[in-house]
């Protein structure tokens, strides 16, 4: 298909990306911390989301690539292009998504706040789930229908987040505006908590010391929008996290989510792998 093509190319094209020490990489997939690339360097990501809906919805798997580059000490920027693959409703390219990160203050604090702004031309089929906002099920049927329909969406966040002990502990409040219909104002949030396995570097080089695993766990969530909080329609979920540094250019992740709403998916399974 189409977008794992691009998924491929991009992956073969970041081999020129500049190295960087891997302990930046977040370990969630939908949570943002306060870490930003560091300035000049290039970072090539592929994952996937596969959901089984309820209801007898086919099971699905939306790809994605990200590029994500650091501009300045204070600002990265990311470029997202995004596909689905569903059993026996389609499949097809659903959308591209530019984001930008500035941090304001410099240095390490007890809270570092992030500013988020994200431009969103996508259909309705998209399925990758980087947030959840408002509420309602993700819109069912042939993905060739779901495609006709394209939205531009503006998204801001307000990220939150710091360094206790040995734990990372972040909270982001999103909100979303479609451009192309009177939705109002729609609302989400998501929270996580990361650490490492092992605090202390072992001082040898070695793919499986406890330092380059992480493991953590987040939580997401619509919270519904100015035309009604419809709390019963809501989709929320909770994800055990973990990351694995293989090298100091590459990084692996993944997560299991676990619906807990009657609008959420059975379950979210994602994978990540990041090059520098």
């Amino acid at each position: 298909m189409p977008s794992f093509r691009i998924c491929v190319l991009a992956l073969l094209f970041s081999c020129s990306a500049a190295d960087r020490a891997a302990g930046q990489e977040r370990a969630y997939f939908v949570t943002y911390d306060h870490y930003l690339e560091e300035p000049g360097n290039l970072e090539v990501a592929i994952a996937t989301t596969t959901g089984r809906p309820k209801n007898g919805h086919s099971v699905y798997t939306a790809p994605w690539v990200e590029l994500e580059y650091g501009f300045t000490g204070w600002w990265t920027a990311e470029l997202y292009l995004e596909g689905v693959t569903t059993r026996g409703e389609g499949n097809g390219f659903t959308g591209w998504r530019f984001e930008s990160r500035f941090r304001p203050l410099k240095g390490e604090h007890g809270l570092n706040p992030v500013l988020y702004v994200e431009y969103e031309n996508i259909s309705e089929a998209s399925r990758i789930q980087k947030e959840i906002v408002g509420a309602g099920p993700l819109p069912a049927g042939p993905i060739a229908e779901l495609q006709a329909e394209r939205a531009h969406e503006l998204e801001g966040k307000l990220i939150l987040s710091s360094v206790v002990g040995p734990w990372n502990v972040a909270e982001n409040f999103i909100v979303e505006r479609n451009l192309s219909a009177s939705e109002g104002v729609e609302f989400g949030y998501s929270v996580g908590m990361s650490r490492a396995v092992g605090t202390l570097a072992s001082g040898t080089s070695c793919h499986f010391c406890a330092e380059n695993f992480v493991i953590g766990a987040e939580a997401y969530g619509g919270l519904g929008s100015t035309e009604g909080i419809a709390g019963g329609e809501q989709r929320h979920y909770l994800a055990p996290v973990l990351r694995w540094h293989v090298t100091a250019r590459t990084t692996l992740k993944g997560s299991a989510a676990f619906g807990l709403t009657e609008n959420s998916d059975r379950y979210l399974l994602r994978f990540g792998f990041a090059y520098r």
